[in-house]
């Protein structure tokens, strides 16, 4: 799982708020519940979160986090695994 906890860190720290990312670098409202559910998104938005926020690395903003046993990523990976792929 992506976490994008750092993301939050980042943007307060540079003043920057949600409201911000929607009106002045249109960044959809969608990504941005996204984001802050740590489900999937765009590469392109993570793309414009690091141009905004002047990244050195994704790792500024995003974490990986492995999935758990149990979790539906984490039986999709092993369920590859034994099939081979």
């Amino acid at each position: 799982m992506i976490v994008y906890d750092k993301l939050w860190t980042a943007m307060k720290e540079k003043g920057i708020s949600q409201n911000h990312l929607y009106k002045y670098y249109n960044i959809s409202r969608a990504q941005i519940y996204r984001l802050k559910h740590n489900q999937i998104v765009y590469t392109s938005t993570l793309n414009m979160l690091c141009n905004i926020l002047g990244c050195d690395d994704i790792s500024d903003i995003a974490t990986f986090v492995p999935d758990q046993p149990g979790d539906e990523g984490y039986r999709e990976c092993a369920q590859k695994k034994q099939e081979g792929k």
